[in-house]
């Protein structure tokens, strides 16, 4: 007889943003991987870290006490967060990244997102729901750190 093993939508979420993540790499050299960046075709610095900083890879970060996921490959965008996997795209909106995104579940959370600064380092993503993450680069082929105070008293059956 096969058990059945729960674990929280926090985990379950963070380990598939990084399976999603976890196939790539971060060399630059060879690929033809169109690359998302924060303010394209523009010069100068406003905020969003320059022409060059780039949406791509995984970032991970904390919002209301919970894990956020987020992975970008290409023009798709994923996040989870809030025990809520979103997908879809960023798209270019009038010179800016937007995160266009779209919950299994329904949720609006997190479904339009605008960049309020990436430097490469540091993603600042505000959601029109009101929300804003502040979300760090995941070092490629490095796990990032899971939050230690994950629920014990999961239910069974």
């Amino acid at each position: 007889m096969r058990k059945l093993v729960r674990i929280s939508a926090a985990a379950a979420g963070l380990l598939a943003a990084l399976a999603l993540t976890g196939c790539g790499s971060d060399d630059g050299g060879g690929n033809d991987t169109p690359k998302a960046s924060a303010s394209p075709g523009e010069s100068g610095d406003n905020g969003s870290g320059g022409e060059n900083a780039s949406l791509e890879g995984a970032w991970t970060g904390m919002a209301d006490g919970g894990p956020v996921a987020l992975s970008v490959s290409g023009t798709a965008a994923s996040i989870v967060a809030d025990g809520h996997a979103c997908t879809g795209q960023v798209k270019d909106m009038g010179g800016e990244p937007m995160l266009s995104l779209k919950c299994a579940d329904g949720n609006t959370d997190r479904t339009m997102g605008s960049i309020e600064s990436n430097d490469g380092k540091t993603l600042v993503i505000s959601w029109d729901a009101g929300k804003k993450d502040t979300l760090e680069k995941a070092d490629p082929g490095k796990l990032p750190e899971l939050p230690t105070d994950l629920p014990t008293d999961l239910p069974t059956g």
